[in-house]
């Protein structure tokens, strides 16, 4: 009878460990997805690929990117907050959901330092400001002056409410006095589809949409965000020496995971993509995109996002920016 138990608890134990893959050193023991916040064909989804292709050839196992788009980002990261605590499930996001839409969001479905485990920056980008081609102006001080003279006429879109494409809009709006009306997508791809096609006339977003874009000539680049000129743009002025003293913006994306994750977990993650990034096919990669890849992770990595929540949630004051 003993025997007959031990064998049933045996047979137990070895359907769990098939159903409930382990989290020691053999993790990942099963497929891992990444959750993108965003539509596809968007800066996020191409840096999340790239990222799934990395950690996939590293571990032999699948990573699959899902796309789980709406609400600036909340929809996808309120999944993951939902999913098991067991680094399968994973976000990788811009700092919408992870640092803005707690300040911008009057009823956030949860809460990005209590319910995210950090594990790494991924890559940082510049954002930049671009126009439709029909648009009468060539420099940022001829978008000003147009905007000035027709004020409220034209409109600048952004991958969504809290993005910090909309919140680098909505900076320049202040920093540079006019008024232009902004207009929301659910990502960055359906926002420049609208600029391509004139719907919009101007659009910030960041580096890896923007660069094809560009030299397609399907849209027209006036400004980068950053302190320094792009190198993959490198003709393309910064919005300090373009006449808007003081501006400075930048994107980034970063990868969490659930935040009850076991520690055992977090430190695989850890130490695998910290490896990718440093991985020379990587770099290249980021670097034809214009993006850069990031240098912390873990618990230095939470210190970022603390500090990034701190300085958008200023400028989501500034603009006086809410939503519901």
């Amino acid at each position: 009878m003993l025997r007959s138990v031990s064998r049933l608890l045996f047979a137990a134990l070895a359907v769990c460990c098939l159903v409930f893959p382990s989290y020691a050193a053999g993790f990942p023991q099963a497929p891992v997805r990444i959750v993108v916040p965003f539509p596809p064909g968007g800066s996020n989804d191409v840096i999340a690929r790239i990222v799934a292709q990395k950690l996939g050839a590293l571990w032999g196992q699948s990573v699959i990117v899902e796309n789980h788009a709406g609400a600036g980002g909340n929809v996808g990261a309120q999944y993951v907050v939902r999913s098991a605590a067991n680094g399968y499930t994973l976000l990788l996001a811009a700092p919408g959901p992870l640092a803005v839409n707690q300040t911008l969001y009057q009823h956030l479905p949860f809460a990005p330092e209590k319910d995210f485990a950090p594990v790494a920056l991924i890559a940082s980008v510049p954002i930049v400001l671009t126009v439709n081609p029909k648009v009468k102006a060539t420099t940022v001080a001829q978008l000003i002056a147009l905007a000035k003279a027709e004020p409220g006429k034209l409109n600048f879109g952004s991958s969504g409410n809290g993005s910090t494409n909309h919140l680098t809009g909505e900076l320049f709006k202040s920093m540079a006095g006019i008024n232009i009306v902004h207009v929301p997508y659910r990502g960055a791809a359906p926002a420049m589809n609208d600029l391509i096609a004139g719907q919009i006339q101007i659009l910030f977003d960041n580096m890896p949409a923007v660069q094809p874009q560009v030299q397609a000539g399907t849209i027209r680049a006036l400004a980068v965000t950053t302190k320094t000129r792009a190198k993959v743009l490198p003709n393309v002025p910064t919005m300090i020496e373009a006449g808007v003293p003081g501006f400075e913006a930048s994107s980034w994306f970063g990868l969490v995971a659930p935040a009850k994750t076991p520690p055992a977990v977090l430190k695989v993650l850890d130490e695998s993509v910290a490896k990718i990034l440093k991985d020379p096919d990587t770099i290249k990669r980021f670097a034809q995109l214009g993006a850069d890849p990031g240098t912390v992770t873990g618990a230095a990595f939470g210190a970022f996002l603390k500090s990034e929540a701190t300085k958008w949630g200023k400028v989501v004051k500034l603009a006086g920016a809410k939503v519901d």
